[in-house]
């Protein structure tokens, strides 16, 4: 394979929404993984479109009705990669949990998000970033940095991105499982787990309040003309020395794809 294009060939099946999982499915469609996401009927995400549904195709299904579900065991019978972001228990009641889901595709590698952890009480609570940041006393931590009078969540989606890249490099980690013992393989990230690993290598060294100035290389050196207009992106937070942030497709609207591979 071109170092430029590892996953060249490689079907990954996206069932995440916001940011974690989508930051994950699009360093894998740079790499050249073929990405299908799937979204529930009417569903949209304002504002985020356009960044993490670079390089992928986006398809709805209707999971509660039969077709839809049957659907996506064909889609999924056929592909390498299924990356998912449900709650502990959703798959489950659909009838997909992990057994299920090996039987239909022997040496699917399966990582999976969810917020709290997978064991224990909270282990099927929904949850985001934010709550998970002020659950976890990440926020305590930055009200103390920032000198503020009440809980500060870090400026950005923190958990988000960092779970979505350790996300990716699972998906990495389980195609050279599946390359070299030939079995599938599976991984489960949490948002809270992410937190605490943030909390136990703390900050920076001369970490600031002023953050980090912007650099002349921040963006791609390429212009993209997609459904919204003309856009300039951002280099990714993480990448594979000599292997380019390269997608095949710009950003798409949700639901702008049939769901098929």
């Amino acid at each position: 394979l071109s170092p430029a294009r590892p996953l060249l060939g490689v079907r990954v099946l996206d069932l995440t929404r916001i940011i974690a999982g989508p930051v994950a499915t699009r360093f894998l469609a740079s790499l050249g993984a073929t990405v299908l996401r799937i979204d529930p009927p009417n569903w949209q995400e304002p504002t985020l479109e356009e960044d993490i549904t670079y390089g992928k195709r986006c398809a709805r299904l209707d999971l509660k009705s039969r077709a839809g579900r049957e659907q996506l065991c064909q889609l999924l019978q056929h592909s390498d990669v299924l990356v998912h972001g449900y709650r502990a228990d959703a798959l489950e009641k659909l009838g997909l949990d992990a057994d299920a889901r090996r039987q239909l595709a022997p040496g699917l590698v399966d990582v999976s998000l969810n917020a709290w952890g997978w064991s224990g009480p909270w282990r099927n609570r929904r949850g985001f970033d934010s709550l998970v940041q002020m659950g976890c006393g990440i926020a305590e931590q930055g009200m103390r940095w920032s000198g503020s009078g009440k809980p500060t969540p870090l400026p950005v989606q923190a958990l988000d991105h960092a779970t979505g890249y350790l996300m990716a490099a699972a998906v990495l980690e389980g195609l050279r499982q599946r390359l070299t013992q030939g079995v599938g393989w599976q991984a489960r990230l949490s948002l809270a787990r992410t937190a605490r690993l943030l909390q136990q290598h703390g900050a920076a060294p001369g970490n600031r309040q002023n953050g980090i100035h912007a650099q002349h290389d921040d963006a791609l050196s390429t212009i993209e003309i997609n459904q919204w207009g003309i856009a300039e992106r951002l280099r990714a937070a993480a990448y594979l020395p000599g292997t380019p942030m390269i997608c095949a497709t710009p950003g798409v609207k949700l639901g702008s794809s049939a769901a098929s591979w």
